[in-house]
């Protein structure tokens, strides 16, 4: 073999790596941002994260955590992350306020927000709470809920009281009745680790419309831009929803290999509640978002109405 063949043949060779290569070095980037801190609510995040589903996709993901639960929804809208963790009544409160926001997927698909009490205090039934002290957890969003709820059930008198995230510390020192707002995957956990027996009343069961809990966000010039990779990422976390039900076992430890300041007890019973409530599929239910947000509308949680198929990304198959 001549000098130039073996130069050409070296040449053929380093190009044919380069280009093997390209795939891997240009995973597009998405930073996400959490509603909260990590917690087993994500979990599906960090099983996609860990088991190598958004590389598949492409994907180099970055998970963020908030200073504050509002922070996710409004840097999404500004584009100053690609996509975030939200609650459907704060989308549905975002968009009503102009906000240029599209839900792109699901993460939890029913309330995990309860009116939580305590056992043995009196509370049966809604009308139990007449003239009690209510907490609420999210000023502009649980005392409007509170107050539809009262409304819906017949509670005539009651005192409202902003406890923010003092939630366990409100209700075991009596400084409250109940409480709107709470997860009953978290805070009736961390009741009975403390020696109480949590009730609570499920919204739905009482007035007020189903929605998804957790949702994914994105600003609508971002998902202009990004729209492939944002539906390799809902596709992913599909993808990663299956296998956590397939096999809740190893998907817990995967959350716990990377979040290990997790409190294991904690978050196993947590994650026991919340496992049954990770979203089943990924298409919206137009008719379903509508039935909330014209209930958002009613009640005042919104002061303009919301078209919530504008609000809705369905991704084809």
């Amino acid at each position: 073999m001549t000098k130039r063949l073996t130069s050409k043949v070296i040449g053929v060779a380093v190009i044919f790596l380069v280009l093997s290569a390209l795939p891997v070095c240009a995973a597009q980037k998405l930073t996400i941002m959490l509603d909260w801190f990590p917690n087993i609510d994500h979990l599906p995040l960090y099983v996609a994260q860990q088991e190598g589903f958004f590389a598949d996709e492409g994907l180099n993901v970055k998970i963020l955590s908030p200073s504050a639960t509002t922070d996710a929804l409004k840097l999404a809208a500004v584009g100053k992350v690609d996509l975030a963790v939200s609650y459907a009544p704060q989308s549905i409160m975002g968009a009503s306020e102009g906000l240029p926001v599209k839900v792109v997927g699901r993460l939890v698909e029913h309330p995990l927000s309860v009116l939580l009490f305590l056992k043995g205090k009196g509370i049966e039934k809604p009308a139990d709470l007449e003239g009690k002290i209510i907490g609420y957890t999210v000023p502009g969003m649980m005392d409007i809920l509170t107050e539809a709820f009262a409304k819906i059930n017949g509670i005539k008198t009651y005192d409202p009281i902003n406890v923010g995230f003092a939630i366990v510390q409100s209700l075991v020192s009596g400084k409250v009745d109940a409480i709107m707002g709470p997860y009953k995957n978290y805070e009736t956990v961390e009741l009975e680790e403390k020696g109480y027996t949590a009730g609570y009343f499920e919204l739905g069961e009482w007035g007020i419309p189903d929605y998804d809990e957790l949702v994914f966000i994105s600003g609508t010039g971002m998902l202009e831009k990004k729209r492939k990779a944002i539906q390799g990422f809902v596709r992913a976390v599909e993808r990663a929803i299956a296998k956590t039900r397939n096999d809740p076992d190893a998907a817990l430890e995967v959350y716990f290999k990377a979040v290990p300041e997790a409190p294991r007890s904690m978050e196993t019973k947590a994650f026991q509640i919340t496992l049954p409530l990770y979203a089943s599929d990924q298409r919206h239910d137009v008719k379903r978002w509508q039935k909330f947000t014209d209930f958002a509308f009613t009640y005042g949680l919104i002061k303009k109405r919301v078209d919530a198929g504008l609000l809705l990304q369905n991704w084809e198959k």
